[in-house]
């Protein structure tokens, strides 16, 4: 990430992205997410997909070695 700070959290791009593309593998919405962020390392990708997956937004499940799969829970309002 740039040293300038964006004024959305990585954390809300995250939830907007897969709102808007469905589930995807971490690869994918890594690339995605540089789009809008510039560089995204790994490492702040998996940050961002812990803090989200503890507060139960979304789900991580492995696909195969070294492959994610990324999806929202269902989130009752």
């Amino acid at each position: 990430m740039s040293k300038v700070w964006n004024p959305r959290p990585l954390s809300l791009a995250i939830v907007e992205t897969l709102e808007r593309k469905g589930a995807m593998t971490d690869v994918e919405l890594q690339k995605e997410l540089k789009d809008d962020f510039g560089d995204v390392s790994f490492r702040e990708l998996n940050n961002g997909l812990l803090k989200l997956e503890v507060q139960g937004v979304l789900r991580v499940s492995r696909l195969m070695k070294g492959k994610r799969q990324v999806e929202l829970t269902a989130l009752k309002t």
